[in-house]
């Protein structure tokens, strides 16, 4: 089961989001550009491997995020917060993650840069056009689902 068509419309119409990590009791955020494969329900993006996120994400790879929406009225404050899995992108699914991520910004320069993917395992969408403080709610049956055998 999928989160609420609002969700899912909501991560297509923005292109940053701000990613979490953390190494032993100290969180670290990034920010970087995405596009969501929907069918996987994960964020695209890439980074070199000798970025402090990644070798957190490494590490540690259950990581945590969010994207938003910037503005000043109240009554049309959205965001996500979100939970996943983060890894490296590999095999079959790497030629379709590269093709959605150049496809949307077709500027990158991906020569050798890895594709990572953070698979999302929880949301909770902040709209308050559906009322103040209006949250929805989602969770993916099992809470950390591997996927890496697609991702190899």
């Amino acid at each position: 089961m999928m989160p609420d068509s609002s969700v899912i419309e909501f991560i297509k119409n923005h292109h940053v989001f701000t990613l979490a990590t953390c190494s032993g009791s100290v969180p670290y955020c990034s920010s970087m550009f995405y596009t969501l494969l929907e069918k996987e329900f994960c964020l695209v993006f890439t980074s070199g491997r000798d970025t402090r996120h990644i070798m957190e994400a490494l590490a540690n790879p259950i990581v945590a995020g969010s994207i938003v929406l910037e503005t000043e009225t109240v009554g049309k404050i959205q965001g996500l917060q979100f939970c996943g899995k983060m890894m490296e992108v590999h095999g079959k699914l790497k030629t379709r993650a590269i093709a959605a991520y150049l496809k949307r910004f077709p500027y990158a320069i991906l020569s050798g840069t890895p594709v990572w993917a953070v698979e999302i395992t929880f949301t909770k969408f902040t709209d308050n056009r559906l009322g103040f403080g209006k949250k929805l709610i989602w969770e993916k049956q099992s809470m950390i689902k591997n996927l890496s055998s697609e991702y190899e």
